[in-house]
């Protein structure tokens, strides 16, 4: 994908003629002053700013302050017809990469394009580089040993060195864009980039051009060209997050991309091949949207090639306890607070509890004791209610209750189990999922009581 360069000068011929020379090499873009190079510098993120010193209203100098305050910072070229030598040293100062004389010599100027480019090329690999490490360290909290959990992880393994294009599929707060981010990491797009757009939160008259950018006077108030999701995640990996939202005109053009490897800016009929790697994920059953008719067929086949389920947190139970334990260093560690602890009587409330917003719903309850009783270790009393509720068998044989007295709390927990145990017949997989724990944790459960094996039947 080309470079962009943003071209700064309030004389109509200067512009014209600089972006003329540079428009076969670079993605040119063209501002009149400083106020308009400052819009476009938000919405382009140029790689390459040329700008002119002296101009009506504020001076290069202004354009090249905001230029250095991007991320990352763009190219930085100042333009002055006339020499000031202190100017020059003062925007070199500054962060400028060069300086050069009007007329400008349009030889000079590609040179020096190239060789800032090149090196802006080669600081931005290492940041990214660093950004990768710190990634793969991140990915640390993909936590767990639970069946379920490595049969996703190694299911990701074993499609991340493909290019062939996965279906994330998962409820809410399962790690859906953590898993996209594997597949990247671990695929040779590693040194591209990894572009991610939630569906859901762009609104959908503005998502198609937010996809596939658009050409100037494509519609109104499309002043200036821009540059699609798609075509800056060339390289690299795209990751449509809610990809069930997107309206009918948006999935014909995303099944014409998986179609042909191209794309159309909006206002324009002209291709643009693209090489990158598609990720899509939903929480939504998209063979029950694709039966109701609010989901193209041949997308749903193109996106599904090699689909993954992403397991909830009440079918990875046994990977709460070490979820709870990272989660509390983690903040602890963030708010260089002491860090919290978790008893032995307010674990089992915790593995218990269905988790209905998976791991960020546990992500968030760990960060709130962290926050509210740093240092301490959490009991019974201290969880939110809705933690500490048994969970309800439909329909049930009798309802779990806590023997009075709430807080003693080993003979609450021996109560339900109890209760449970009954309700199920003395069937130990019956009664492990009326609790929402797994049958493991009920058996070290018996084990340490044995006085309730007498509500367990011979044959279960």
């Amino acid at each position: 994908m080309k470079s962009t360069v943003l071209i700064v000068d309030d004389e109509k011929s200067t512009r014209d003629g600089l972006r003329l020379a540079l428009e076969d090499k670079y993605e040119t873009f063209i501002a009149k002053d400083a106020t308009e190079a400052a819009r476009l510098m938000q919405d382009v993120k140029p790689d390459a700013v040329l700008t002119d010193l002296r101009m009506a209203g504020e001076d290069g100098m202004a354009v090249i302050d905001r230029a250095l305050k991007l991320s990352p910072q763009p190219v930085c070229i100042m333009m002055t017809a006339y020499g000031d030598v202190e100017t020059a040293v003062k925007a070199m100062n500054k962060g400028a990469y060069w300086f050069l004389q009007k007329p400008v010599d349009l030889r000079q100027l590609e040179i020096i394009l190239e060789r800032g480019l090149k090196a802006r090329n080669t600081e931005k690999e290492v940041v990214a580089l660093k950004t990768r490490l710190d990634k793969k360290f991140a990915l640390g909290e993909v936590i767990g040993s639970s069946a379920a959990l490595q049969k996703a992880i190694e299911q990701v393994r074993t499609v991340a060195s493909s290019n062939a294009t996965v279906l994330l599929q998962g409820e809410t707060g399962t790690g859906k864009e953590l898993f996209a981010q594997i597949v990247h990491q671990a695929s040779p797009r590693v040194k591209g980039p990894f572009i991610a757009v939630h569906c859901a939160a762009i609104p959908a008259n503005l998502l198609e051009s937010e996809l596939f950018g658009h050409e100037k006077g494509a519609y109104t108030g499309a002043n200036e060209r821009r540059v699609g999701r798609f075509e800056s995640a060339d390289g690299g990996t795209l990751f449509l997050d809610e990809v069930g939202e997107i309206d009918a005109t948006t999935q014909i053009k995303l099944l014409r991309f998986l179609e042909t490897r191209s794309v159309e800016r909006l206002g324009s009929h002209k291709p643009i091949a693209l090489d990158l790697r598609l990720v899509c994920a939903t929480n939504k059953d998209l063979r029950q949207m694709v039966a109701d008719g609010k989901f193209r067929e041949d997308l749903f086949y193109r996106l599904s090639v090699v689909p993954l389920r992403l397991p909830p947190l009440r079918e990875r139970k046994d990977d709460i306890p070490l979820l709870i334990t990272h989660y509390f260093k983690k903040f602890s560690q963030e708010n260089n607070s002491p860090e919290t602890k978790i008893s032995s009587t307010a674990l089992p409330f915790l593995v218990g509890y269905s988790w209905p917003g998976n791991i960020r719903e546990l992500r968030n309850t760990c960060e709130n004791l962290s926050v509210l009783k740093s240092g301490k270790t959490i009991e019974v009393a201290d969880l939110d209610i809705r933690l500490t509720q048994p969970a309800v068998v439909n329909p049930p044989v009798q309802s779990l209750t806590l023997q009075p007295g709430i807080f003693d709390k080993e003979k609450n927990e021996k109560n339900l189990l109890k209760q449970a145990l009954a309700n199920a017949g003395g069937n130990r997989t019956k009664a492990a999922e009326s609790l929402g724990i797994s049958r493991r944790t009920l058996h070290r459960k018996l084990l340490q009581w044995p006085e309730l094996e007498v509500e367990i039947r011979p044959h279960s």
